[in-house]
C-alpha cells in the first residue's frame, strides 16, 4: 500500500483517480480549499485536509510527511469564464504560485520524510499553435514552448514543479490534451449535437490533442510508480485528429448529425480570447509514451467516445 497526496482531487480527473487509488488499497489524502466538500464528494476512505497551497507554512504541510507520491492536479479551469485580466491572473496563480508553494512545503519536510515523486499536471497548450501551411508538423516533447498566454503558464508551471528535483524528488509533468470521458468537457461539447446543432469549430482543420479519461487516470498512477517516467511527457492519445473529424466522430457516437459549424467570429464574440485556443491547435505526438510502451485502454477516438457516451 502506498500513500498518495492529491491536489485537485475533486476535479474531473481527480475524482476517478482517487477512486482508482482507493480500489488498489492505497492511502489517499486530498488537499483542498474546502475539506468538507472534498470529503462529501470523494466519500469514505479518502482523508481531506484544508489547504491553501500558496501558503507553504500552513498546517496542511504536515500531510506531506511520509507520502510516497504527490499527484498535483490543482488549477483554475481555463474555459469556464471569459478571460479578463483578473481571470488570467487567477488561472496563472492557481498553477504557478500554488506549485511553488507546494514545492516549498516539500522542501521544508525532513529529508527522510519527503515524498519520492511529484507527478504534476500540465497542458498540451505548452506548444505553439500550428499555422498553415505548416499545420501538419508534429510536435514532441523536444519542441519549445509557445509565447501564448497558456504557453507561458504551462512553461512556468512546469518550471516550479521541476524545482522539486532539487529536493530529491523524481518529477514528471503530464502535458495533457482534451480529456474524453463521461460528463465534464465532453458533455458541454455534446449539448449542441443533442439539439441537432453540432458541428466543427471554425474551418475544422485545426488539430485536436485528446486522451481518454481512463487513460489519463492510469497514466498518473503509472508515472507515480515507474521511475522511467520523468520530465515532460505528452499525455495524449496516439491517434491525432482534426476538429472536423472529431465533430463527425462525436456526432456518430451520439447518433446525431454533425452539420452546423460554429463560425470563428461568433466564437470570438461569445468567449473572447479563449476562442484562440479552440480555433487553433497543434499535432501533439506522445513520443515518450510510445518509447515507454504505455498501454492505452482507448487508443482510438471511436473507442474513447463509445466508452464516454455509451
Amino acid at each position: 500500500m502506498a500513500k498518495f497526496v492529491v491536489t485537485g482531487g475533486t476535479g474531473y480527473v481527480g475524482v476517478p483517480l482517487c477512486a482508482a487509488l482507493r480500489a488498489r488499497g492505497d492511502a489517499v489524502t486530498v488537499l483542498s480549499r474546502d475539506a468538507a466538500r472534498a470529503a462529501s464528494i470523494l466519500g469514505e476512505g479518502v482523508t481531506a485536509v484544508t489547504a491553501d497551497l500558496e501558503d507553504s507554512r500552513g498546517a496542511w504541510t504536515a500531510a506531506l510527511a511520509g507520502a510516497d507520491a504527490i499527484v498535483h492536479l490543482a488549477g483554475e479551469s481555463v474555459g469556464t469564464q471569459r478571460w479578463d485580466a483578473q481571470q488570467k491572473q487567477t488561472i496563472r496563480d492557481s498553477r504557478v504560485e500554488a506549485t511553488r508553494g507546494l514545492v516549498e512545503a516539500i522542501a521544508a519536510q525532513p529529508t527522510g520524510a519527503r515524498p519520492k515523486v511529484l507527478v504534476s499536471a500540465s497542458g498540451a497548450d505548452y506548444y505553439p499553435y500550428a499555422h498553415e501551411p505548416m499545420d501538419d508538423d508534429e510536435v514532441t516533447e523536444a519542441d519549445p514552448p509557445a509565447e501564448s498566454f497558456l504557453g507561458r503558464v504551462c512553461r512556468d508551471w512546469e518550471r516550479e514543479a521541476m524545482a522539486a528535483t532539487e529536493h530529491g524528488l523524481r518529477v514528471c509533468c503530464l502535458r495533457t490534451g482534451f480529456v474524453v470521458g463521461p460528463g465534464g468537457p465532453l458533455a458541454k461539447m455534446s449539448t449542441p449535437f443533442k439539439l441537432y446543432g453540432g458541428g466543427r469549430i471554425g474551418h475544422g482543420r485545426q488539430w485536436m490533442s485528446w486522451i481518454a479519461l481512463a487513460d489519463i487516470v492510469a497514466l498518473y498512477v503509472t508515472a507515480a510508480e515507474d521511475a522511467r517516467y520523468a520530465g515532460a511527457i505528452n499525455a495524449v492519445a496516439p491517434e491525432q485528429v482534426r476538429n472536423a473529424a472529431f465533430a463527425d466522430a462525436l456526432g456518430k457516437a451520439l447518433h446525431k448529425p454533425s452539420w452546423l459549424p460554429v463560425p470563428g467570429f461568433a466564437l470570438k464574440l461569445a468567449v473572447g480570447e479563449f476562442a484562440e485556443v479552440l480555433l487553433h491547435g497543434r499535432q501533439v505526438i506522445p513520443a515518450k509514451l510510445k518509447a515507454l510502451g504505455f498501454a492505452y485502454t482507448h487508443p482510438t477516438l471511436a473507442a474513447a467516445l463509445a466508452a464516454a457516451v455509451g
